[in-house]
């Protein structure tokens, strides 16, 4: 029997050991011919999917313009903080609640709002921006991944509530919504920047390629206010609102040499650094956006347009009885019957018979004039958001009545602003300063006066109003001890739904000091003050004595009342030394 040849095993061997090692050279073979598509084709692909990966443009926001006083002290800045958010699509579920817990959150709202913005398809959230670089140095520290970290500012206000109304606010993008921040807030912004920059899975910045635009950092804002006479302004006016349990007040205090605003205040007023309590209401700027009638402080005004006319005399006398007196359908009545009274006692008992007959004796025309160029119903062109203008009724539109109740401070308005804009043209020779907020550079001209009366008629009725300061006038309580002052108060009904209200009151006092030599200018409004005290010299004038005793000592200015001084001789030295009763040399 024959038996077939079988074949060798080393046969089979050699077969599939060839079979295997070209199976092996295609692969190395196609591998090459990748590589080379890779190199070639591909390269500029891979490349660019490679940068977006790694390489970023990242913006470098601007650092907002500093906000300073008239002596350089910070009133706004911006301090650095950082952005964190997150990618929905990067992060794990599981570490939402150690980040939340991290950065004070809740867990299960932070939860809910990362699984909705992924389930949208959305690879942008904000986890908590404005945080500060610390804080937020931790959070990236913990190493989740899709939790990103920006730079940018935060507004700072150090002077808080005191400058509020003033400054106003910028929001959380950094833009100006009140105050001068929103009126300067091209200048105040700058210019944003960006760069090149390699970034980690975390987007932590590892390398910065290059600078494509430099930040320029806004230009700061140079102001007039005094930051220390704001303060004792802010803090006097607090406490009279909050004794009086008023609704409101201002203070406004100006450099009577040049119009320069000194200190701005109001009440109530708002935290910016802290918006959680936040009231609209509290946010008005009162001084410059609330209109008041300025009641018996019009007088002064009245009496000086009837002394420039050149009618009368300080010493012309003018019989006020019996108190009262009729025009038209209402009774024009003092507090009580003065009987004769010459121009300086109109303005020392506050004699509303008295300005009425001079306001008539001259007419409307001369006296729309008069007002009009002391500032009345006319802009203050200070730039600020939100000022109101006021109102002055024109000669056709007044009639006996109307003329008479415009004498003593009914049927205009103003703001407290603006009625210290006013008073500045009996401090400085009858000329009505221009009143400013911002610091002139030293190229830039003084802005000048408008003329409201002649320098002796100023003179004349600035020496009236300093009886209005003594102890027979309705002012006493705005005495400050050393100074002379000169000042005027004021009491107006406040308008209601049915006309003027008989239990609603605004308390004022607007004056000068000191009288020798004016430096300062300071009106004080107090809005419905509740309680047995409600006349502008109970409720407004103490403010008023109060501020400018403090803020004429703070600017070093030389008292001038010889009243409160002395000579002592020192029995070492022969020369006499001037001081102050009850003072230490």
């Amino acid at each position: 029997m024959t038996t077939e040849p079988q074949p060798t095993t080393s046969g089979i061997a050699r077969w599939r050991f060839a079979l295997v090692m070209a199976v092996f050279a295609a692969l190395l073979l196609a591998v090459l011919v990748r590589l080379v598509m890779l190199h070639t084709v591909d390269q500029p692909f891979l490349f660019e999917q490679g940068e977006k990966r790694t390489v970023r443009s990242e913006l470098q926001p601007a650092s907002r313009g500093k906000i300073v006083d008239r002596h350089g002290r910070p009133l706004a800045v911006s301090t650095p903080v950082v952005t964190l958010w997150i990618n929905p699509q990067q992060i794990n579920l599981q570490q939402v609640p150690q980040l939340a817990k991290s950065l004070g959150l809740n867990k299960k709202n932070l939860l809910k709002k990362v699984e909705r913005a992924a389930g949208k398809g959305r690879s942008f959230i904000y986890l908590k921006r404005q945080v500060e670089p610390e804080l937020a140095q931790r959070v990236l520290n913990l190493g989740v991944s899709g939790v990103y970290g920006d730079h940018d500012f935060r507004r700072y206000y150090p002077a808080s509530e005191v400058t509020a109304h003033t400054l106003g606010i910028v929001n959380i993008d950094g833009q100006g919504q009140e105050g001068l921040e929103l009126a300067f807030n091209e200048y105040l912004s700058g210019q944003n920047g960006s760069r090149r920059v390699v970034k980690d899975l975390y987007g932590n910045v590892i390398k910065q390629l290059e600078a494509n635009d430099v930040p320029q950092p806004g230009k700061d804002l140079h102001l007039t206010l005094d930051l220390r006479l704001q303060y004792l302004a802010y803090r006097e006016l607090k406490a009279a609102v909050t004794s009086h349990n008023a609704k409101s007040g201002s203070a406004v205090l100006l450099d009577a040499r040049n119009g320069e605003v000194l200190a701005l205040v109001n009440q109530p007023s708002y935290n910016p650094n802290n918006r959680s309590q936040l009231k609209a209401n509290h946010m008005r700027n009162r001084a410059l956006a609330d209109l008041i009638e300025p009641g018996s402080t019009m007088k002064p005004f009245t009496v000086a347009a009837a002394l420039d006319s050149g009618r009368y005399a300080p010493s012309t006398v003018l019989n006020t009885a019996p108190g009262y007196m009729r025009v038209k359908h209402k009774t024009i009545r003092d507090h009580r019957n003065y009987g004769e009274l010459d121009i300086t006692g109109v303005i020392t008992k506050s004699s509303n018979v008295g300005v009425t007959k001079l306001a008539h004796n001259l007419g409307a025309e001369k006296i729309w004039r008069f007002f009009h160029d002391a500032g009345m119903g006319t802009a203050s062109v200070l730039g600020f958001p939100g000022e109101a203008v006021g109102t002055l009724p024109y000669p056709e539109q007044m009639d006996d009545l109307r003329l008479a109740t415009m004498s003593y401070g009914y049927g205009l308005s103003l703001t407290p602003l603006q009625l210290a804009q006013a008073y500045t043209s009996f401090s400085q020779q009858g000329c009505r300063q221009a009143v400013r907020l911002l610091m002139l550079e030293a190229a830039e001209n003084t802005p000048g006066c408008q003329r409201v009366m002649k320098a002796k008629t100023a003179r004349q009725v600035l020496d009236m109003m300093e009886t209005v300061i003594s102890v027979k006038g309705t002012g006493r309580r705005a005495m400050v001890k050393g100074y002379r002052v000169a000042g005027k108060t004021g009491t107006a009904h406040k308008v209601g739904r049915d006309g003027y209200e008989d239990s609603a009151y605004t308390a004022i006092f607007a004056g000068v000091a000191p009288v020798s030599d004016p430096e300062l200018v300071l009106v004080v409004v107090v809005d419905e003050p509740q309680g047995r005290e409600y006349y502008g010299g109970e409720v407004a004038a103490p403010v008023f004595s109060r501020i400018m005793e403090q803020a004429l000592r703070l600017r070093q200015v030389a008292p001038d009342d010889q009243k409160t001084k002395t000579i002592v001789v020192n029995k070492k030295k022969a020369a006499p030394q001037l001081i102050a009763k009850g003072g230490a040399a």
